[in-house]
């Protein structure tokens, strides 16, 4: 399972509506690169083959079995304060991670 603090949710609501991707969900993934290996990544998209579909905070979104593995437990955090970084996954199987909270391993 992986969770979406209330922040994170309403950015996403947001940048739905900004970017008119109202037919589509937020897409979890992760991939190759970062500083430490492993990146963290964010896209509207629709349901394809393989995707686990999951809600939290009233946001429906989608992850792929191979990011589910490596992020799951997970909570989707975004932080719009002063220093704020944006988005940030708070892992708890991520071995290491960057300090711009992006990467890890």
């Amino acid at each position: 399972m992986i969770s979406l603090t209330e922040s994170a949710a309403r950015r996403i609501e947001q940048l739905q509506r900004e970017q008119g991707a109202g037919g589509k969900l937020l897409r979890l993934f992760i991939s190759t690169g970062g500083c430490s290996g492993l990146e963290y990544g964010m896209s509207f998209d629709e349901l394809k083959a393989g995707d686990t579909r999951m809600e939290s905070q009233g946001i429906a979104f989608l992850v792929d079995g191979t990011t589910l593995e490596k992020i799951d437990g997970s909570s989707v955090h975004f932080d719009d304060g002063l220093h704020g970084k944006g988005f940030e996954v708070r892992n708890p199987r991520a071995a290491s991670t960057c300090g711009c909270g992006r990467s890890f391993n």
